[in-house]
């Protein structure tokens, strides 16, 4: 009999971005698959990707079940009402393996497997970024913390994609084994489009080969924190300077007015199937977050050997090394993004010099390796 494994993620979006390749590796070793996500609200993909990515699933022979788990903490009774699911998976389906992650997700799936780990079951958790670090709000400790490190205790393998976190975790975690693994990999030779055809790609955008393009992906919100760009560029006061932002959400509108208040040519592109088309079209790449925990955005801008720009944040710092391939800057330093985008402007040099470093850096966080490194955590004991 075939063994069986659980991936569990609070949305379904994190499936998508963050899980096939592990669906695929437990694929390839034989097991059967089954995912447990929200897949009707709080996801970053469209409903029609959600549907997208579940006939793809289903095609493997991976069924998806909606569990409908919170966004919010304080959401107890949807926190119960999934745990109580999950629980009904687990016992049915007697899973040999559970890979569960983001904060209540992770929290509602350990919490589910309280009673079938002790038959043997081992329990995955992947830390997208602890919601505690350095620098962050007291509540985010208060609540967060207490919350993992109780976890901890009924985790067989906690997985940290940043540095910080694993030495973190290492020291105050009580995981039975605690893993570095640099995010989810990425396909570095697919970014790199050789005969690709910019100057077709800027007309389509609105713009010529004589302006410059400066490019973020990533949800419109607090933490991804578009704005500071917005500010630096309108005090930069050059109207060949072009912003494109690929994402949607809730800053949306107050980004647009920012924007035209300022004189700051801005387009918002929404969700964007031509991502590694606008990288290669992009001049710059930016990324002023607040908290990442290992960006995807900044390592296919790197892949595609752009100059990166972003927050000297956890994450961020594991990825671009300043002077070698971009520059980093605190996350509400206006001033300090202003000049590390003139600068790249005027020295044209810099710019080829940071692509050639990033290229090559980003080598090392490539999906094979990465995976190589993946099958040792699921299937060595």
């Amino acid at each position: 009999m075939k063994p069986k494994a659980l991936v569990v993620a609070s949305v379904a979006s994190m499936i998508q971005q963050f899980n096939m390749q592990n669906i695929q590796l437990l694929l390839d070793k034989g097991y059967i698959v089954n995912v447990a996500c929200n897949c009707k609200e709080g996801n970053t993909i469209s409903d029609e990707k959600v549907k997208e990515m579940v006939r793809s699933l289903a095609k493997k022979g991976v069924s998806v079940t909606h569990v409908p788990i919170p966004r919010k903490i304080y959401d107890v009774k949807g926190i119960f009402k999934s745990i109580k699911l999950i629980r009904k998976m687990c016992k049915k389906e007697k899973y040999a393996l559970m890979h569960c992650q983001s904060p209540i997700g992770s929290v509602v799936a350990r919490a589910a497997a309280l009673k079938v780990r002790k038959n043997g079951m081992k329990v995955i958790y992947t830390a997208h970024g602890f919601h505690f670090y350095k620098g962050a709000p007291k509540k985010n400790w208060i609540i967060f913390y207490p919350i993992e490190k109780v976890f901890s205790y009924v985790t067989d393998v906690l997985i940290t994609i940043n540095k910080e976190d694993y030495t973190f975790a290492k020291k105050y975690m009580n995981a039975k084994q605690v893993e570095y693994l640099p995010g989810v990999g990425i396909d570095t030779e697919k970014f790199w489009l050789e005969n690709f055809d910019e100057e077709t790609k800027r007309a389509e955008l609105g713009i010529t080969k004589n302006d410059l393009m400066i490019l973020s992906v990533g949800e419109l919100n607090k933490n991804k924190n578009q704005e500071v760009i917005i500010r630096a560029i309108a005090k930069l006061n050059d109207s060949r300077i072009h912003y494109f932002i690929a994402g949607k959400g809730n800053k949306e509108e107050y980004l647009r007015n920012l924007a035209k208040n300022l004189g700051v040519n801005l387009q918002l592109l929404g969700y964007r199937a031509d991502i590694i088309e606008l990288l290669n079209t992009a001049d710059i790449f930016v990324l002023p977050s607040i908290r990442e925990g290992l960006s995807v955005a900044l390592m296919e801008a790197m892949a595609v050997g752009l100059p990166c720009i972003a927050s000297r944040i956890r994450g961020n710092v594991d990825l671009i090394e300043e002077g070698k391939g971009g520059y980093l800057c605190e996350p509400d330093d206006v001033d300090g993004f202003k000049n590390r985008i003139g600068k790249l402007i005027f020295e044209s040099e810099k710019k080829t010099e940071f692509s050639k470093f990033n290229r090559e850096r980003i080598t090392s966080f490539d999906i094979k390796e990465i995976n190589d490194k993946r099958k040792l955590i699921y299937f060595c004991e």
